[in-house]
């Protein structure tokens, strides 16, 4: 059989399939590490999905019309890469250029989850072309296919024009019973039950288990009756090595139009492998050598060939695709030409990730004002402002729109629904956690996405801003009522670790503005960036808008850190640091240390990555080493400010949970008054010998 050249159809199909299992076999026992059960269980599906289904060109992976394929199962990445792999998809480069080598190549197979390798684990997004999203957390890949499905149908609206389609993809996931027990999983059904979206097509593998055993150890639930009552076409696939009856599910999902569909395959786990099918053994780690043989010899394979690419193998599921792909390819270029010029470019901006033209000629400006604003008021200004320059900028909040500021509010914003895909604000619902990782969804499909919800729910938001962290996604993640200002809700609605956690997440920008303009400034920071989150940290409660005359500029914020205020000589005895509504305590707190003839500095931080980005010579012009007095002063937990203060400095920080009390009775209880800083300053500017 793997010498034939002559082979029918239906033998080189299953020759194909039977190269995905052995290959997904080989490269789990090379590494003595990984799932094998699952890529062999599911080799006929994803071979049947990619052959004569998927429209996806090997040649342009990067095609922006492309259907997306999603591993949700991202344990299960031998079958990706071997799908990859015979493929024939092309890499393409950090450039956005064809590198003219294979995205996975043999000997990237044969160094599966080895250092530096284009085969990690769990498929990493940006690292491997053909890899959509990074996958593994169980849940993340089904929610973020749902916001691939919105960013399918916002872009067919916007740029579908008399008939000719730009866009109008699906999205094929690869899903199981973990994915199925995940509560991401079920906000994200519910969401896209809700809004009808059609193009979404999500692949169920019903294998019944999990790494302690069956599933019926925990998981009873009719997940069909589930999908049924989130608004899902449900149909069921008994077998999943009925090939023509997976190709029947498909195209029945193709002709549905006005809801998503969940196709329920039954599997057996680790197929072929006959002493470990349906255990967990087959889920979990590599079959062993004895078992390897006994598989490859129930698919009539050379019990001792390992890694073997067959002749017949090698190109026939490349050809197919090119062959069924490359017509549609074409005449999306074609459509492509005929784009009116401003639409062609906009395209062209988004996915390059650039901005438009004189999209920051709109920034607000704040006026010195003493009672001020909240920031999420100032934040919400900010972002109208630039959202009315990109029309890309899409987003919305987890049902406080009304509380965050977030709504987009000029004329054409629109909300999106099943009825107008084309509306820019998004209704998540009471969903935070699929609510941001539906966002990294639509980032992956060009858009410009945010989100928003109060700064103690991020706990239900890390694993997506983590996620949106490793594939460098510009998403931005607005968080208000960033302290125990929020008073009488009490200590279950005021943060308190947050930051801190946000803070510790590598690649993320945290910025927690101190007034109206450093808001402003905040929005256009994290608006430019390309290749990494951006948390923006904003008060409920007013705050003074400083006398950027008096005080310097809020530009200063793009450094992470900035002089708001001196002393006379630019030697100050005390520097008092702070972020959000305590920059404004810090600057009071100033001014009477100044009139009580002690010299102190004001330091705002809005955020510490950016400014432990800057040069030596710039932090040392900010906190000199030879200035030792120093209070850092913020409603939050104290770890991190031990780098700023040293061992000898202050801290007016949060050491406990807050209380349920008006704002005014909370900050006196724990230290948050201007008297208790100018205290703290005195005591430090007498304890170094310079008062």
């Amino acid at each position: 059989m793997c010498s034939a050249t002559t082979a029918s159809t239906h033998d080189r199909d299953q020759l194909c399939i039977n190269t995905i299992r052995t290959l997904s076999m080989d490269a789990v026992q090379k590494a003595n590490s990984g799932h094998p059960g699952t890529p062999m269980a599911l080799a006929p599906v994803g071979y049947t999905l990619w052959s004569k289904y998927l429209r996806y060109h090997p040649e342009h992976p990067d095609w922006p019309n492309r259907d997306r394929f999603v591993l949700s199962v991202g344990h299960a990445s031998m079958l990706l890469y071997s799908l990859l792999h015979l493929s024939g998809v092309v890499e393409i480069d950090e450039h956005g250029q064809a590198s003219g080598n294979p995205a996975v190549s043999l000997e990237d197979i044969r160094q599966f989850r080895q250092m530096d390798s284009k085969t990690p684990g769990h498929p990493e997004y940006r690292m491997t072309t053909g890899v959509e999203t990074t996958t593994g957390p169980l849940g993340q890949g089904c929610a973020n296919s749902v916001g691939m499905a919105m960013a399918g149908s916002w872009l067919g609206q916007r740029f579908n024009r008399d008939g000719a389609a730009l866009f109008d993809y699906n999205v094929y996931v690869l899903c199981g019973d973990g994915d199925m027990m995940e509560g991401v999983t079920a906000e994200a059904a519910s969401m896209a039950g809700h809004l009808k979206l059609s193009n979404l097509c999500w692949i169920y593998d019903n294998n019944t288990i999990s790494i302690e055993g069956h599933t019926d150890l925990a998981f009873s639930e009719d997940v069909g009756e589930r999908f049924r009552g989130y608004g899902w076409n449900v149909i069921h696939v008994t077998d999943a090595n009925d090939t023509h009856a997976l190709g029947q599910a498909i195209e029945a999902f193709q002709a549905h139009d006005d809801a998503p569909t969940l196709i329920i395959v039954d599997s057996i786990i680790g197929y072929g492998a006959p002493n470990k099918k349906n255990t967990a053994a087959a889920h979990g780690e590599p079959l062993g050598a004895d078992e390897i043989r006994l598989a490859k010899q129930a698919y009539g394979w050379p019990e001792d060939a390992d890694f073997l690419v067959p002749d017949d193998a090698r190109t026939y599921l490349r050809d197919q695709m090119v062959e069924r792909n490359q017509p549609a390819y074409e005449q999306w270029q074609a459509t492509l030409q005929q784009l009116d010029a401003t639409l062609a470019d906009e395209l062209n901006r988004m996915r390059a990730g650039q901005m438009p033209d004189g999209w920051m000629d709109v920034m607000p400006d704040f006026e010195a004002n003493a009672k001020g604003v909240a920031t999420r008021e100032s934040g919400g200004k900010a972002l109208n402002a630039f959202a009315s320059k990109i029309p890309w900028l899409i987003g919305g909040s987890a049902d406080l729109a009304p509380s965050t500021k977030t709504k987009l509010t000029f004329e054409g914003a629109g909300s999106f629904s099943a009825q107008n895909p084309s509306g820019r604000n998004l209704h998540f619902g009471i969903r935070e956690h699929a609510m941001g990782a539906i966002a990294n969804g639509m980032a992956l499909c060009y858009l410009r996405s945010f989100t928003a919800t109060f700064l103690v729910f991020s706990d239900y938001m890390k694993p997506p801003i983590r996620l949106a962290s490793i594939m460098e996604l510009p998403v931005i993640f607005v968080f208000t009522h960033d302290s125990i200002g929020v008073g009488e809700d009490g200590p279950t609605h005021q943060p308190i670790e947050q930051l801190a956690q946000l803070r510790a997440t590598p690649g993320v920008l945290t910025l927690r503005p101190g007034d109206a303009n450093e808001a402003v400034q905040a929005w256009k920071i994290a608006l430019e960036q390309t290749d990494r989150p951006s948390c923006i940290v904003l008060s409920r409660q007013p705050m003074p808008t400083l006398d950027r005359t008096r005080y310097a500029s809020a530009e200063g914020v793009a450094r992470g850190a900035y002089v708001v205020a001196d002393a006379e000589n630019g030697q100050p005895q005390i520097i008092l640091m702070g972020t959000g509504s305590e920059v404004g305590l810090c600057v009071e707190a100033y001014e009477q240390l100044k009139a009580n003839g002690i010299a102190a500095r004001v330091v705002s931080m809005p955020c510490w990555e950016l400014f432990e980005e800057q040069d030596e010579a710039y932090k040392q012009s900010v906190l000199p080493d030879a200035v030792i007095g120093r209070v850092a002063v913020e409603q939050a937990g104290p770890l991190g400010w031990e780098r700023y203060t040293g061992r000898t400095g202050a801290m007016v920080v949060m050491s406990s949970f807050g209380a349920s009390a008006p704002i005014g009775k909370l900050q006196a209880k724990y230290g948050f008054t201007v008297d208790n800083i100018v205290k703290l300053a005195t005591e430090q500017a007498q304890a170094t010998g310079r008062s």
